[in-house]
This record gives C-alpha cells, sequence and structure tokens, in this order.
C-alpha cells in the first residue's frame, strides 16, 4: 500500500468511527472493573486521536523521549484521573480533551522540535484533562483500582501502538513514512478541531 492510499484509509476510518466514538466520557453505563478502565480509552476517538499521537510525538523526537514522554503522559493522567475521583473541580475538561488533540495533532503534522523536558510538559499538561475524564467516572468502591488499572494499560497500550507505528515507518520508509506519520498528524488535527467545534 502506498502512502497515498495509507492517508486515503485513515482518512475514511476517521470520518466513519467519528460519529459513534466522539466522546469516551459521557458517563453512559454501568462503570467498575478492569474491562471498563481498559475499555474506557478505547471507546472514544478523542482519547485514542491524542493518545496515539503522544506515541507519534515521542517516535519523531527519538532518544529518552521515546519513552520519557509516554511515561509522563500516563503519570499525569493518573493525578488527574485522582482530581477527578476525589471530585476537585478541574475546569474545561471537554475543551482541554478537544485541544490536546488539535495541538499533538499539529505538533506532529509540522514535526516540531522540542526538548524532552518541554516534550513531557506538554503532553503531561494534557494528560490532566484526559486522566480527570476517566476518574470522574471511576467507582468509588474496591473495583476502583481495578478500574483505575484498565484505563492506565489501555493509555499505554495507545501510546506503544503509536510509537511503534512511527518507529516502523520513520524506520523501513524514509522521507516517505515521514510524510506518513505527518499526514496522520493533520489528520488528527483536523479531528480535534471538529471535537473542539462540536462537528465530531
Amino acid at each position: 500500500m502506498n502512502s497515498k492510499s495509507l492517508i486515503r484509509t485513515a482518512a475514511l476510518a476517521a470520518f466513519l468511527l467519528a460519529p459513534g466514538l466522539a466522546s469516551a466520557h459521557t458517563g453512559i453505563g454501568h462503570v467498575e472493573g478492569f474491562a471498563h478502565g481498559f475499555a474506557h480509552p478505547l471507546g472514544g476517538l478523542d482519547h485514542v486521536l491524542a493518545m496515539v499521537m503522544v506515541g507519534l510525538f515521542a517516535a519523531q523526537l527519538g532518544g529518552r523521549a521515546r519513552w520519557l514522554v509516554p511515561a509522563s503522559f500516563v503519570s499525569v493522567m493518573i493525578l488527574g484521573g485522582a482530581l477527578g475521583l476525589a471530585g476537585i473541580a478541574v475546569p474545561f475538561v471537554e475543551l482541554g480533551i478537544g485541544l490536546s488533540i488539535v495541538v499533538l495533532g499539529g505538533v506532529v503534522a509540522f514535526n516540531l522540535r522540542a526538548g524532552v523536558a518541554a516534550a513531557m510538559a506538554l503532553v503531561g499538561f494534557f494528560a490532566v484533562f484526559h486522566g480527570y475524564a476517566h476518574g470522574a467516572e471511576m467507582p468509588e468502591s474496591a473495583s476502583g483500582l481495578a478500574y483505575g488499572a484498565g484505563f492506565v494499560l489501555a493509555t499505554a497500550m495507545l501510546h506503544a501502538a503509536g510509537l511503534g507505528f512511527g518507529l516502523a515507518l520513520d524506520g523501513k520508509a524514509g522521507v516517505r513514512g515521514a510524510v506518513v506519520v505527518r499526514s496522520l498528524g493533520a489528520l488528527a488535527a483536523f479531528a480535534g478541531i471538529g471535537v473542539v467545534t462540536g462537528l465530531v
């Protein structure tokens, strides 16, 4: 499959999935235990796109950023989840989640270079909002810990998927692979604009 076909396929998939997956944190249904926590980040396009973009961003930066940037997101997301579980108000959560897709997608699309500390701070800032959305739905029972472990594992897997995809394209496809990664970042940024404006 050439890069144009891959880009078209990714765009079509995003378009078709967007209406059903736009919000993973609606508070609908029974929420408890590891399985529900694991499914929570995977059930919304907003969370999936942002977390995959973190992995792609880390792949673009290379070196220590490959593990420090995703680790920063996961660590601060846990803090955000604790805030949500405790009922401590965090303003503009939905806007922060939407903007995370726009900003992280844009960073990938423009292949922006940043120091490791700056990249960790950027993803950590947005991780607060994603963690809060997860934590606000975490049950206050013994299953809450299992639920939290589930959403942490799912998040780490999404980061790993983005990282692995970015590294595979960079290693095997050279310049063409970099163009595909940047195009995926642009698609994510446009999807994020749709989330922010309510069109998605």
